[in-house]
């Protein structure tokens, strides 16, 4: 049977689409024009968030498989900067959300109780997709958990609340993928599964953590030169705390002793890759954690956004699912991250000749798989 022609409708459901903006009324025609760019807005961020979902979970993907080709990174870095701009569009979407005037807005808020953009679901997927722990996330009101606020009103699953149960099975997020990939980076050309690699990651944090003290003692000289020398001391305690963090941070001294040598390792290849970049092998490793940050970055970004957006429109009254309104959102944009460890490690960085000499380089060239 030979297909009809394509059409442009067809293709993309121009009229289902169209006829999706009527509230609960079932009828947008006594709706006023604020509720209905109200209503548009936030389904153009829902498509927004499908398509985040996608890109994440190919990315997720790609980094827990047992060996990442390096050819493959640059489809990650792709996938990642995407994403990153998928939430600066969203972002941008509040500009528009803040022609409302708080009476415009309180024309129609009313229909809105006890619904809440917290019930966002695919938002929900994505922070457990990126790997938010759920210890770490914060209460919106009086519910159990977050999983609470998906439900039904009668306590029945909603299609949310399975949406995000499912998410919660879908493993492992990306942040595991990324750090078992981070963990088999070679370092000063070993790896784990060598015997000696302890002994190898060590020296190497060891040498960092020189340089990085003789850097600051040379940033404390100078700082010193142009201050007061009653300021003296506080510079000398503040440079030389910076020296010892750095070195906590490194052999993982905030972690439990049994997990200290993986972190030690992964954050050892952080600052590996961050540092020898220009190495032909590590230069899309690189990349690859500066779009995690790029995109980390622009979601808090959005939050915050967010926040002022709200506190523009509304104030800081409470929020129609019985959140804190403007006061939880701030919280989500300080407490909700998940790359701590990639964004520390900048911290850490010097100049390039400060840089303490590889043994190793042979490991990171250019090398032709053979036929």
């Amino acid at each position: 049977m030979k297909r009809r022609p394509a059409t442009y409708w067809d293709y993309i459901k121009t009229e289902e689409l169209l006829a999706l903006q009527t509230g609960l009324d079932g009828d947008e025609s006594g709706l006023a024009n604020d509720e209905v760019m109200f209503i548009v807005i936030h389904q153009i961020d829902e498509l927004w968030f499908k398509l985040v979902l996608r890109e994440l979970v190919a990315i997720r993907d790609l980094f827990a498989a047992e060996h990442v080709a390096e050819q493959s990174l640059s489809t990650a870095v792709r996938g990642l900067r995407r994403t990153e701009l998928l939430f600066r569009q969203v972002s941008s979407h509040f500009a528009l959300m803040e022609t409302l005037t708080t009476r415009d807005y309180l024309g129609f808020r009313d229909k809105l109780s006890p619904a809440s953009g917290f019930q966002s679901a695919q938002l929900r997927e994505i922070e457990i997709l990126l790997g938010l722990r759920a210890e770490d996330r914060i209460s919106l009101g009086n519910e159990n958990s977050y999983l609470d606020a998906l439900r039904h009103e009668d306590g029945t699953p909603s299609p949310a609340f399975r949406r995000v149960v499912a998410r919660l099975e879908d493993r492992p997020p990306l942040r595991e993928a990324l750090t078992s990939w981070l963990f088999r980076t070679p370092i000063n050309g070993s790896t784990p599964d060598r015997d000696g690699d302890e002994t190898v990651v060590r020296a190497f944090v060891d040498d960092y953590v020189r340089a990085k003290r003789d850097d600051l003692e040379s940033v404390l000289r100078r700082a010193i030169e142009d201050a007061p020398e009653d300021e003296h001391s506080r510079l000398t305690q503040r440079y030389r705390r910076e020296a010892e963090n750095a070195r906590a941070f490194l052999l993982a001294e905030d972690k439990p002793e049994a997990e200290r040598a993986r972190s030690s390792r992964i954050r050892a290849a952080l600052l590996f890759i961050e540092s020898y970049r220009e190495l032909p092998l590590l230069a899309w490793p690189r990349e690859v954690l500066d779009a995690i940050v790029a995109l980390e970055q622009a979601i808090v970004i959005f939050r915050q956004r967010h926040a002022r957006m709200v506190e523009r429109v509304i104030g800081r009254r409470t929020g129609t699912g019985g959140s804190a309104g403007v006061e939880y959102l701030d919280q989500t944009a300080l407490r909700y991250r998940v790359f701590h460890d990639i964004w520390a490690v900048r911290t850490l960085l010097m100049k390039r000749e400060r840089l303490p000499r590889l043994e190793h380089t042979e490991p990171y060239g250019f090398a032709l798989e053979e036929a």
